[in-house]
């Protein structure tokens, strides 16, 4: 590995120790359960998949956050700040020119205090570590689309369908519309709702599901046919949620309006609001920061609420520089039903080196 990258990445590890993190590290092979259990086996496309006699599938580690989180819920004090600096490993299908494994440097915060307060604090730690790194950061916050979701009109198994694809903006379309009425149920499946028994013509019975389970997956498909479609309103104003773009005074303006028609969203959105003044008083100009209510949507699957992500402006098409953001729901469900708020993010000094012009 390149010894400028290594040199910057221990630059890094120490700024953030000296912002009180303890280093950790974690195991390269991770358990591919808990990975699967978390992201479904989408990930097995973007991960390295091996498999152990005695331990099963394991993966080559994609992220750090996934363990440590697991590591603080086992045995970590309250307040706690950690550091680590390691090889992620991510294949790579479609890019040949993209690192299949590279450094992350990070940062992560596990505090119940006042989460606008470490929001603020990870973000400015990481600006602060980039320096004058040419880059522009953008924020975002996933909680706004999932409370809008929460006040739809409509059933809590339509809502849990629609949290589940958040981070995945064609199928949570697809599923929205749906939902909507806006698209026509193909034949088969309106054939199969309208049979009193669709059991009786089903042939031999292959594939892993039992009997049971299909039935039961039919039964759900007539309920749901039987539920009002989501209003037009309703997806007009989620729409509506998932376009704003704007700097973060303005944005937090328009979504305070969106807010009037759609109240579930409200207390998200002030949270929002007390986080830009926490940035603010952190020195962050959010006069200029960028917001966009769909930011992460596509990379950050276990992140919950606030997101951000750093992006070079003189490399076009370069992933980004520096990512992070709040997954206070990853905690519960690595912590068994503990949760704790918590928030992180990581570097890439591979990348830093590169837009700095110090290496090809």
């Amino acid at each position: 590995m390149n010894p400028k990258v290594i040199t910057t990445a221990a630059g890094i590890e120490t700024l953030f120790q000296q912002a009180g993190a303890a280093t950790v590290q974690a195991a390269i092979l991770q358990p591919a359960e808990t990975l699967l259990d978390l992201y479904g086996e989408d990930i097995r496309a973007r991960a390295y998949v091996t498999s152990d006699p005695l331990r099963g599938e394991q993966m080559l580690r994609p992220d750090f956050t996934v363990p440590i989180v697991q590591m603080h819920m086992e045995q970590g004090a309250e307040p706690a700040r950690y550091t680590y600096n390691g090889v992620v490993f991510r294949r790579q299908e479609d890019d040949a020119s993209r690192a299949n494994e590279y450094l992350q440097v990070g940062y992560e915060v596990f505090d119940r205090s006042n989460p606008a307060e470490t929001d603020a604090e990870v973000f400015a730690l990481i600006q602060n570590a980039l320096g004058d790194a040419p880059v522009r950061a953008t924020v975002g916050d996933i909680g706004i689309l999932m409370a809008a979701v929460d006040g739809l009109n409509t059933s809590e198994r339509r809502k849990s369908a629609l949290r589940r694809h958040i981070w995945r903006p064609k199928r949570f379309r697809a599923l929205l519309d749906r939902f909507a009425g806006r698209v026509e149920t193909p034949a088969a499946r309106q054939a199969l709702i309208a049979s009193d028994n669709p059991m009786a013509q089903a042939g031999p019975q292959i594939g892993l599901r039992s009997a049971a389970e299909v039935a039961e997956r039919i039964d759900v498909l007539k309920s749901d046919a039987a539920l009002a479609p989501i209003s037009a309103t309703e997806v007009d104003l989620i729409e509506a949620i998932l376009q704003v773009r704007e700097t973060c005074p303005n944005a937090l303006a328009q979504l305070r309006d969106i807010a009037v028609d759609v109240p579930s969203i409200t207390g998200a959105v002030t949270r929002l609001g007390e986080r830009f003044e926490a940035l603010d008083a952190r020195g962050v100009e959010t006069s200029s920061l960028m917001f966009e209510t769909s930011y992460g949507r596509t990379s950050m699957e276990y992140y919950d609420g606030f997101v951000f992500g750093f992006h070079a402006t003189n490399h076009a098409g370069l992933s980004p520089i520096a990512t992070g953001g709040r997954y206070d729901a990853l905690t519960q469900r690595l912590g068994k039903g503990d949760a704790i708020p918590a928030v992180g993010g990581v570097i890439r000094p591979d990348l830093l080196i590169q837009i700095a012009g110090g290496a090809s």
